[in-house]
This record gives C-alpha cells, sequence and structure tokens, in this order.
C-alpha cells in the first residue's frame, strides 16, 4: 500500500498599503499553530474524499487586518518559524500557501516571492508548491516561478475565500496524485485599479470572471486565476495578473493570452462601484436624501482611510466635516461614525458609567494628516468589548455616534454597531470606513455614496507618489500598447 501524501500548510497573510504611516508589529496579527491551524479548513473536518488518505503538517499561520508595511522583526521571526518548522517535518510532496499576496515588510519589495525563496530553500526543487491568494495579491516573477499552482478569490467583496483555499489544496492533492507537475503560464497586464473600480458585483469584472469556468473547462485546463493587483503599494510587482495551469502547455498558454487580453481591453470601462464625491458632496447629497424613509440609511464610504485596505483607520479629515454640519452638531439628523483607532482615549473615558459628559481628544496619533487629533466633547454613549476592535466606546455629541477602537478593525458586520447600541435602520446616516460596502452594509443600506476622502489607500491613484510601479500603467499612463507577452513554466 502506498505511503499518505505529506503536505505542509503555512503563510503570512496581510495586505499592506505602502502609503500608510501605519507599522503592522506582531500585535497586529492572529497566530494559528497545530490542531487550531488545521481546524481553520473545512474540508479537513471532516476530510473531503480527496482531502482524505493526505497526512497534512500544519506549520504557522499569521494573519492580519490589512495595514501598513510590516515590521522587519516580526516578519523574520514567522519565516523562521516556517522554514524551520518545515526542515523538522521530514520528507514531504507538497506545501500549501495561504497568504494574501500584497504583503509589504520593510525592505522588501516582493515579501511573499522572499517567503516562497524561503520556503524552496528547505523544501528543494521536487515537491509541489500551491499558492492560494487573494484577487488583489500580486504575481511577480519569483512567486510565478517558485509555486506550481497558483489561484485567487474570484469575487469582491470576497465571498469565495474557504472555496479558493479548498480549490487550491485539491489541485495540489491531484496534480501529486497523477505525478505531473503542471505546466503554468503567466500574463501580466499593466492595470492598476482600485478594488472600488473592480467589484465582480458590476461589470466589467462580473464578466470578466464569469469567463474562467468556461475556460476551466477546456481540455489541458485546471484553473485559471484573474489578479486584479494591489494599487496601494509603490512596488515593481504591483500589476493585473493572469495564471493558467494544466496539463498542456499549448492549452494553458492560450488560456492566459486570451483572458489576459480580455482584461487589457476591459481597462476604459472600469468605474466606481458607486457615484463619488468629496466628502462635503457626499455630505450635501446624503443630509437632503434622507428626508426620503426608502434612501436610509444613507452610507457614505470613507475610502481613502479604509482599513480593510491598509488604512491607519485613525485619520479625522471626515469626522471633523460632520462635525461641521448643525443638522448633525443639534440633533436633528441621527448619525454614526465608525471608527477612529485610538487606545489611549478609550483607556481615557472607558471606566466612566454610560451616560457620563466626556472631554477626550481622538485620532491623527497615527496618521497625522489634517485636521489631526480632534476634541470631542459629548456623552459616554456606550461601552463594549469587540472581537476585532477590543475595547471599544461610542461618545454622543448631538445627533452623531463616534465610535472609538482600542485595535484598528473596519465596521463591516452589523453586530458590530449594536454591541455599541446602534442599529443601523434606525439611523439616518452611517459614515465608515471602508471601500465597497460588504454584503451585509450593501444589504442595509438605502443608499450610498464613496467619498474620495485623504488616506493612505487613497483612491484617486493619480494623488499618490508613485516611484517604482512599471510604467507605463492604466490609467496613470494612456497612451500606450499594453505588452501581453505569455510567461511559461
Amino acid at each position: 500500500m502506498p505511503r499518505p501524501l505529506r503536505v505542509a500548510i503555512g503563510g503570512i497573510h496581510i495586505e499592506s498599503s505602502t502609503f500608510s504611516p501605519h507599522l503592522s508589529t506582531a500585535d497586529d496579527f492572529e497566530v494559528t499553530r497545530g490542531d487550531a491551524l488545521l481546524a481553520r479548513y473545512d474540508w479537513l473536518s471532516p476530510a473531503q474524499p480527496w482531502a482524505a488518505d493526505v497526512e497534512w503538517i500544519p506549520l504557522v499561520h499569521a494573519r492580519a487586518l490589512p495595514g501598513g508595511a510590516v515590521d522587519r522583526a516580526t516578519y523574520d521571526a514567522w519565516a523562521t518559524e516556517l522554514v524551520e518548522k518545515l526542515a523538522a517535518a521530514g520528507p514531504l510532496d507538497g506545501m500549501l500557501l495561504d497568504f494574501h499576496g500584497a504583503m509589504t515588510v520593510v525592505g522588501s519589495d516582493d515579501a511573499e516571492g522572499d517567503l516562497v525563496t524561503a520556503i524552496r530553500s528547505v523544501l528543494g526543487p521536487e515537491p509541489f508548491v500551491s499558492a492560494a491568494m487573494d484577487l488583489h495579491g500580486n504575481v511577480s516573477q519569483v512567486l510565478f516561478d517558485a509555486c506550481d499552482l497558483l489561484t485567487c478569490y474570484r469575487t469582491a467583496p470576497h465571498v469565495d475565500v474557504w472555496e479558493t483555499r479548498e480549490r487550491a489544496a485539491r489541485n495540489l492533492v491531484e496534480a501529486l496524485r497523477r505525478q505531473q507537475r503542471p505546466h503554468k503560464a503567466l500574463v501580466h497586464v499593466p492595470i492598476l485599479l482600485p478594488g472600488e473600480m473592480t467589484s465582480t458585483r458590476e461589470e466589467p469584472a462580473r464578466g470578466l470572471y464569469a469567463r474562467i469556468p468556461d475556460v476551466e473547462a477546456r481540455d489541458g485546463v485546471l484553473d485559471a486565476a484573474i489578479w486584479i493587483g494591489f494599487a496601494w503599494a509603490d512596488q515593481p510587482r504591483c500589476r493585473g495578473a493572469v495564471v493558467v495551469t494544466g496539463t498542456d502547455a499549448t492549452a494553458t498558454a492560450e488560456a492566459a493570452r486570451e483572458l489576459g487580453g480580455h482584461f487589457w481591453a476591459a481597462r476604459d470601462e472600469f468605474a466606481f462601484v458607486a457615484p463619488t464625491g468629496s466628502m462635503d458632496e457626499c455630505l450635501d447629497t446624503a443630509l437632503a436624501a434622507v428626508a426620503d424613509p426608502a434612501r436610509r440609511p444613507f452610507f457614505i464610504s470613507d475610502s481613502g482611510d479604509n482599513p480593510g485596505a491598509g488604512g491607519a483607520d485613525d485619520v479625522t479629515f471626515a469626522l471633523e466635516r460632520m462635525l461641521a454640519r448643525p443638522e448633525i452638531r443639534d440633533g436633528s439628523r441621527r448619525a454614526v461614525f465608525a471608527s477612529l483607532v485610538d487606545p489611549r482615549a478609550v483607556a481615557q473615558i472607558a471606566d466612566q458609567p454610560p451616560g457620563s459628559p466626556v472631554r477626550v481628544t481622538v485620532g491623527g496619533r497615527i496618521d497625522s494628516r489634517d485636521p489631526g487629533p480632534l476634541p470631542l466633547d459629548g456623552i459616554l454613549e456606550a461601552v463594549a468589548d469587540d472581537p476585532d476592535g477590543g475595547r471599544c466606546v461610542s461618545v454622543r455629541v448631538g445627533g452623531l455616534s463616534v465610535f472609538v477602537t482600542s485595535r484598528r478593525m473596519q465596521y463591516r458586520l452589523l453586530d458590530s454597531y449594536a454591541r455599541l447600541g446602534v442599529k443601523v435602520d434606525e439611523v439616518d446616516l452611517v459614515v465608515v470606513k471602508i471601500g465597497y460596502l460588504e454584503p451585509e452594509l450593501f444589504d442595509a443600506a438605502g443608499d450610498w455614496l464613496l467619498a474620495l476622502t485623504p488616506g493612505g489607500v487613497d483612491q484617486d491613484l493619480a494623488r499618490l507618489p508613485y516611484r517604482n510601479v512599471v510604467r507605463p500603467v492604466f490609467p496613470l499612463d494612456r497612451d500606450f500598447t499594453a505588452d501581453l507577452a505569455v510567461v511559461t513554466g
């Protein structure tokens, strides 16, 4: 009887804005090891038929909310642990890499490439490596060369995360059982777009990703993946990509060329997923609109400081503009601002009983751009512990509830609002640090605007000081012919 396949699992999962002053450290990460790591994957609990007769070797997995660059000591510690556990695991047939693809480490412009290079130095050239990634990740030449199989999410907002990880693992196991190293083909597409212009809820991204099943149905093709890429890192690898893997070299190359061509041809069709404007323009529209109950709650995305893309989560620009509105200050309109991270401010007031008058300065401690820290003079409305944000408070100023958290978080779930006593369907206006609305908020919204606010993930890419991305790249450059060369492996 043949021995079971032996496959290791591990990774470091974060996306990092190089334009954000936030520095991601060990405190920002949730780290999983041993049986707890295997328990993350529902296709192992219990094992699906394709995953049976495989010995899964858990290494280490570290995951964080998107942020700024990862400090070198934090990265080195986990990369070293991963490599040392890999070396101690004994002979392996393969490895599943579970990572994002847009991590930045201080001093590196291709962190995932560095990581997989370190892994290969221990694993050797023979075992197969399969990577499960976010479609907002990047595929460098180094990463492509070091992996045998690469795939990524097919939805944004991401509702196929676990499906993608299972697909990457299944593709790996099936390739190992065939005892045939897959053929692969890469096309880099010179497009650099924010996720808020490429949601798969809307065309052209919806139609682009809808092509994948037909491509995968072809003889000789196993998997087709399209990366939008990550717009908020100033690195040569940041651009769109297509990777196709299969059992036939010609079929994979033709499919990659075709999908890359469709991606490039659609470049002028990409548009923001919601109407946009300055913060003041969005407030003007929203405060007029909420006279109509059908348009409440009206959501405004404070998109430039979205922690879900790497923003610092403490830029006070949008909050200042809200507080300047008389109808919010006098309570004639009920509004929520979610949120600012400021553990110092939370600690200053959280032990007081709800209903206490408080005076506290919030925000602007990580990203101090104008207007910087803001004084709040109001009532402590609620205190709660959140699994993501830690100890959180709500400070009521007139008709506005200002949420302040101890840890960076994104208010994308209705339960998070409810913990601080807010039912969003009972308020007029919600300003939230987010880009496109995640599913629960999207369903709850009576209407929605995307404010083009300042921050480390500014949606107006022309305002960002790029120096290192490969040029020309759309839309920073427009009058050029794309090089859609196919690279095979």
